[in-house]
């Protein structure tokens, strides 16, 4: 079940109550009786864990090899280094 977070907009009496998702909203503050008791909207706090999709998939463990043979990339883009492929003389 989630936990929701409430505060009272009379008084500014703060607090977590468990409750389902189909469960009605609060709406009288436990601390003053005023009905002016709000849910928050606040961050969703989760872990994942195990060897789902997320561990396997996405999370970033078979990033894809560079290949062994290939010059590196040119560090200016101006074709300047010596094995960028734009600095290379054109044949003709």
């Amino acid at each position: 079940m989630p936990i929701y977070e409430y505060r009272c907009d009379a008084c500014g009496f703060q607090k977590e109550h468990l409750q389902k998702v189909s469960d009605p909203l609060l709406a009288v503050c436990p601390a003053c009786g005023q009905a002016s008791y709000h849910k928050l909207l606040s961050a969703a706090g989760f872990q994942l864990k195990g060897s789902g999709w997320y561990a396997t998939d996405f999370k970033g463990g078979n990033k894809p090899q560079a290949k062994p043979d290939a010059p590196p990339p040119c560090q200016t883009g101006e074709g300047s280094c010596a094995s960028c492929p734009a600095s290379a003389p054109a044949s003709g």
